[in-house]
């Protein structure tokens, strides 16, 4: 690999590794809270709206991200009555915005049901014992059960996070300029399409070690074990 290409390259893959970045950020920051929301849904015994959040996570874990990035960019600004609501047409007109709303979605399903198996995991005879000591169905949740919950989906949700990474990488096919959207750029212009991707593949596993190294240290935190 010519050290030329590599300081012609990292210049514009850093500017890519921002909107990643970004992407990548508003994908945890959203989707987290929203799969949880989900997944207290789907766990819970009001049954119409349990099914409702089942299906919503089947329908997004059941197709590929790509088919659901098009859907809401290029699908969804083809109806009047979106393209009429100036705060819907701003999400879904802007491609680094539809992005972001397909990561969301997309990655609120996977956590919902990464947090419902966690929360169904917790020892029953805990729970009994907790609302046995006088605390409500809710502070049960809030102090016993959201906790110990968090604990045991982490190693699991770290998995989901370097998936965000990676897939923030089919922002490039409705033309958003993240890293991935760069190197084909620089492909295209300088042909060297090996060393390109290489340098490309790394700038995603610096990425995803960050992250994966700062969720361990959570984890690692959290756990009664230290």
């Amino acid at each position: 690999m010519e050290l030329d290409l590599v300081t012609y390259a990292v210049p514009f893959l850093l500017v890519g590794a921002k909107i990643t970045l970004l992407i990548s950020v508003f994908g945890v920051a959203l989707g987290l809270p929203f799969g949880i929301a989900l997944a207290v849904i789907r766990a819970s015994k009001h049954r119409m709206l349990s099914r409702s959040a089942d299906i919503y996570c089947a329908v997004f874990r059941g197709t590929p991200m790509l088919v659901q990035i098009f859907v809401i960019y290029y699908g969804l600004g083809q109806l009047s009555a979106i393209r009429s609501n100036p705060v819907i047409w701003w999400i879904v007109g802007d491609s680094l915005h539809a992005a972001i709303l397909a990561v969301v979605l997309n990655t609120g399903a996977y956590t919902a049901e990464i947090f419902r198996t966690a929360l169904l995991s917790l020892p029953r005879g805990l729970i009994e014992a907790s609302q046995a000591c006088g605390l409500s169905v809710w502070s049960t949740f809030r102090h016993v059960r959201f906790p110990l919950a968090v604990r045991q989906a982490l190693p699991a949700y770290s998995s989901e996070v370097a998936i965000i990474v990676k897939e923030s990488s089919l922002a490039s096919t409705i033309t958003v300029l993240e890293i991935t959207g760069y190197a084909k750029r620089l492909m295209s212009e300088t042909f060297a399409i090996m060393d390109i991707f290489i340098i490309t593949s790394a700038f995603y596993l610096m990425m995803n070690v960050i992250s994966l190294t700062s969720l361990k240290l959570i984890e690692r935190k959290l756990s009664f074990d230290k």
